[in-house]
């Protein structure tokens, strides 16, 4: 399992790249790993004003659907079209396949998620 140092990560296994007020997110590597095949991918609509903790997305694999949640506040201004057509991207490169990006209303949201080595510690306490 990889764990990369410099992103935010969430509880339900959301990763975010911070840049300025713009927050990247998609889903680690666990999260790819425990779904298996990934399928399909939920891509959110431009525009759409998300609370922390609102549903973003949804991935769905040969196993099981997943909802992937906000970890942050703020409006959707990018999506990762690429995945509508390649989900599989994912499972391939689970930090440089983003879903969204989204442009943070209150940046110290980040400030309630993990860093790498509490993750990795989180991940294994999971198991």
């Amino acid at each position: 399992m990889k764990f990369l140092e410099g992103l935010k990560y969430s509880e339900e296994h959301e990763w975010v790249r911070v840049e300025g007020k713009k927050a990247y997110i998609g889903i680690t590597d666990h999260a790819q790993q425990s779904l298996g095949d990934i399928v399909f991918v939920e891509i959110p609509e431009i525009g759409v004003e998300l609370s922390r903790g609102d549903v973003l997305s949804v991935v769905e694999s040969v196993k099981a659907a997943s909802d992937v949640y906000t970890p942050v506040s703020g409006k959707v201004i990018e999506v990762n079209e690429e995945l509508a057509d390649n989900p599989e991207k994912i499972n391939e490169d689970p930090y440089g396949s983003w879903i969204a990006v989204i442009e943070m209303s209150d940046v110290s949201e980040t400030d309630q998620l993990m860093d790498m080595n509490d993750y990795e510690r989180f991940c294994q306490e999971e198991e």
